[in-house]
């Protein structure tokens, strides 16, 4: 009887406990309930829709037909009909993550490129019409500015990245294929992720807890119920989840919700110094047990990395005690600085471990870009040249470490396209002539105006030399 009393007690003691959820914070308690995290973290995560017209050909059936095609195979597939083009409004969707109360939501670059019109849905379907503040084609994130009408919206606290360990539980919100939010869990599967080819800031935060179309821009979030990523793609085939997602970090995050200029782009720190990889036998020749850094191979002339005093040799191990295996991670650690903030390079230098103090500023724009439109009788014509420099480089996704006039754009169907030139070669003389900038060219352009003889010209194209001979 007694035993019968106490196995009944055991029982309703438990299922008292199971009644009591909460946040889990250790091991055992991860295998009671997520709810009070999900509760307190998805009204933070949005639904995002957008729309945007297009224009489209319109082709006609008959070039679409089975039938048509067996004796004409893909060749007239596509084949306008009239040469009309036709409006079309094509919608999209994806998820978002609110991260200051008056409204401001981070998404994904890819999730409203082109958009026309964006609505965010809450949770409660509360629904607000937004605009885009700024947009970051090379970390795939965006900020939007939601009307809230003087209302306070929900938020999601930022974590830090750093702090993230394989194994770590973590929480992915967002709305897959549009049929509302939802919420999956998983673990880190690995962290600084860089061969994904995604951004060009690749350190990903890698996860196995299910992320779909329209996930992208939702939240991954940790056990403290902070937003640790952004989900931002998936590695599959079919396009769906096989249980590896990507995230950026919110430590990337928290950078361009910083450096946002007013004009909707984003400033970030320029290094001005360029390197490569250690692979293992530079690593034996520099004594270093394995292959680890960033060796130094050029240095822009009073760039901030020269100012700090790396020069070409160098090799950088670490950023502000940050383990700097491979340029990418060099790349990703300087993007997540704010501008003015000064970080601590430790580098080895001829055997010798030294530390730099290195100050985060943005690449400038020196010379002037002097953008001009070249007109006249000569091979130049119907092309849009610019000086080149860090700022405008890094803009155009150019090499910060370039120089000179560079061809930016083309007329269709003028003299320069139809010469063959291509969009960013550099134009460093004409008859002998050295060019060094706009000013340069448009001098000798027209001394040479109209010019009956031969036109050799000098250029540098993918990084090689290259001299072109031209019939005035």
């Amino acid at each position: 009887m007694f035993f019968r009393a106490f196995i009944i007690c055991l029982f309703l003691s438990s299922f008292a406990q199971a009644e009591i959820k909460k946040v889990p914070s250790s091991r055992y308690e991860a295998q009671l309930s997520y709810a009070p995290l999900v509760k307190s973290a998805a009204p933070a995560v949005v639904n995002i829709y957008t729309s945007k017209t297009v224009r489209t050909r319109s082709t006609s059936p008959l070039f679409n037909d089975p039938f048509f095609r067996r004796f004409f195979g893909d060749a007239f597939r596509g084949v306008p009909q009239g040469g009309g083009r036709k409006k079309k409004v094509q919608n999209s969707l994806g998820s978002g993550v609110i991260v200051e109360a008056n409204g401001v939501v981070i998404t994904n670059h890819h999730v409203i490129e082109g958009a026309d019109d964006i609505k965010v849905v809450l949770n409660d379907r509360r629904e607000f019409e937004a605009k885009l503040v700024g947009s970051d084609k090379r970390t795939d994130l965006a900020i939007l500015q939601v009307n809230t009408e003087g209302a306070l919206l929900p938020t999601l606290p930022l974590g830090n990245s750093d702090g993230l360990e394989v194994g770590d539980l973590v929480l992915a919100i967002g709305n897959p294929f549009g049929v509302g939010q939802t919420v999956t869990s998983g673990i880190v599967s690995a962290l600084a992720r860089t061969q994904v080819g995604i951004t060009d800031y690749s350190f990903f935060i890698q996860t196995d807890a299910a992320i779909n179309p329209g996930n992208s821009g939702g939240a991954l979030v940790d056990m403290n119920g902070r937003l640790i990523g952004v989900n931002s793609a998936i590695y599959s085939k079919g396009g769906g989840s096989n249980g590896i997602g990507f995230a950026i970090p919110v430590n990337m995050v928290r950078s361009v919700l910083s450096g946002v200029s007013e004009t909707g782009k984003v400033v970030r720190p320029w290094l001005g110094a360029t390197g490569q990889p250690m692979t293992q036998d530079l690593a034996s020749s520099f004594n270093l047990a394995r292959p680890t850094g960033v060796l130094i191979d050029e240095v822009y002339p009073r760039g901030p990395a020269d100012e700090a005093g790396l020069k070409r040799g160098d090799i950088i191990l670490k950023i502000d005690d940050h383990v700097v295996d491979e340029p990418q991670a060099l790349r990703f650690r300087l993007a997540t600085l704010s501008l003015g903030e000064t970080a601590k390079f430790e580098i080895l230098r001829r055997g010798e471990r030294k530390t730099l103090t290195f100050e985060a500023l943005p690449a400038p724009e020196t010379p002037k870009r002097d953008k001009s439109r070249l007109k006249g009788h000569h091979p130049f014509d119907g092309a849009v040249v610019v000086n080149m420099s860090p700022a405008l480089n890094d803009e155009i996704g150019w090499d910060t470490m370039q120089s000179g006039v560079a061809i930016l754009k083309m007329v269709r169907g003028s003299t320069v396209n139809r010469l063959g030139f291509k969009l960013g070669d550099r134009i460093t003389g004409i008859n002998g002539i050295e060019v060094k900038t706009v000013k340069d060219l448009k001098w000798v352009l027209k001394r040479f105006d109209g010019r009956k003889g031969d036109w050799l010209i000098g250029i540098i194209r993918k990084g090689k030399r290259r001299e072109l001979k031209f019939r005035g």
